[in-house]
């Protein structure tokens, strides 16, 4: 049938939808309005995590961690890795 595999459901591409959908930066709601659901628990339902996103989530907290770190420490952007890496955020947010 129209060349799918076979047990291939069409069902399976709101899973794939909705996954795509936040992978993309569109929050809960965004999804939501697109599939037109209603309630977040129906919409949760839908998205998945894989590995690899686990490891974009990973690198973009330590990107952030590491640019706040920097301006707190009054390091300029053009020279990475000369932040004070010893303190903790804690003693550096306690330092503002």
């Amino acid at each position: 049938m129209w060349g799918v595999p076979e047990g291939f459901r069409f069902y399976y591409l709101r899973h794939t939808g909705h996954t795509f959908s936040t992978r993309s930066g569109a929050t809960l709601k965004d999804t939501m309005v697109r599939a037109g659901q209603s309630s977040e628990k129906a919409a949760l339902i839908y998205q998945h995590s894989d590995d690899d996103r686990q490891q974009e989530v990973a690198a973009g907290l330590d990107a952030t961690v590491r640019r706040a770190r920097q301006e707190a420490a009054g390091v300029p952007d053009d020279q990475p890795g000369t932040a004070d890496d010893q303190r903790s955020g804690t003693n550096l947010a306690r330092d503002r």
